[in-house]
């Protein structure tokens, strides 16, 4: 590779952050490419192949047309590293349950949601269609509010309620009643005979990360049926997520109703 801004965009990908600082210091030193700099590199943070990526650094320096300032090169590096660093911790990631491929690395929607939840402190937000059992989600979520997390549930309701859910006996998360908030879907619009389901499933920390797939809160849906979902990190797109079920909540015209108060 002769393309200074491939190089550099790939090196971002490959060195760690403290590699990327240690090469930025040496660089700044440098005005111009020379042979000498790559062995400044390579000792600065040894490494099995530390001399191959130095090598494809100075190779492509001097190849640029005119090769650019240490200190630039230095600020690209740098930069790039940032931008790379960012992107990474704002991936998403592929969640399974039951059967998987070799195509995708497992991470089981049942450990994940408890991840989620984990990872929430000052607000969490539960959107379910069905929700019974589960009873591992349940402890967490009740840990969750009691060190003081906002618990919202907006679960979808029976039949008998006006709502879409039908078969189901036990009221989910009952023992969550005192610590957290239930929604329902309230004055929804009818066409005919049908009506319509609250069919969501979102589990999302602090407008931070957000689980997002086709599985209900329950223990088949969790260990057993084939489902898919996304692990979102981008506290942009978590954030509107989030803020379209607050503005759905708003008490004034919003359809979702809470059928609980919170203590």
């Amino acid at each position: 590779m002769s393309d200074l801004p491939a190089v550099i965009a790939a090196l971002a990908r490959e060195l760690p952050e403290v590699h990327v600082r240690a090469w930025a210091q040496i660089l700044r030193g440098h005005p111009a490419p020379h042979p000498a700099i790559r062995g400044l590199l390579t000792q600065a943070r040894t490494g099995a192949v530390m001399g191959a990526r130095a090598a494809r650094l100075i190779a492509a320096w001097s190849a640029a047309d005119p090769p650019p300032p240490g200190s630039a090169l230095a600020l690209a590096l740098e930069t790039a590293s940032r931008m790379h660093g960012e992107t990474h911790r704002r991936r998403t990631d592929i969640v399974v349950s039951g059967p998987h491929s070799d195509e995708v690395p497992v991470r089981l929607t049942s450990s994940v949601i408890i991840e989620v939840i984990r990872a929430s402190r000052t607000s969490l937000l539960v959107v379910s269609f069905a929700a019974f059992g589960v009873a591992e989600v349940t402890r967490e979520l009740v840990r969750a509010a009691r060190r003081g997390v906002q618990i919202d549930l907006v679960l979808e309701g029976t039949v008998e309620d006006g709502g879409a859910l039908r078969g189901a006996s036990t009221p989910p998360f009952e023992v969550l009643r005192p610590l957290a908030t239930f929604w329902v879907w309230a004055d929804r619009p009818r066409t005919g005979g049908s009506v319509p389901a609250l069919h969501a499933k979102v589990v999302a920390a602090d407008e931070e990360v957000a689980l997002l797939g086709s599985a209900n809160l329950t223990d088949r849906a969790l260990a057993h049926n084939l489902e898919v979902g996304v692990v979102l990190r981008d506290p942009d797109v978590v954030g509107r997520l989030v803020r379209h079920f607050h503005a759905l909540m708003h008490p004034k015209n919003g359809p979702l109703r809470p059928t609980t108060a919170r203590h």
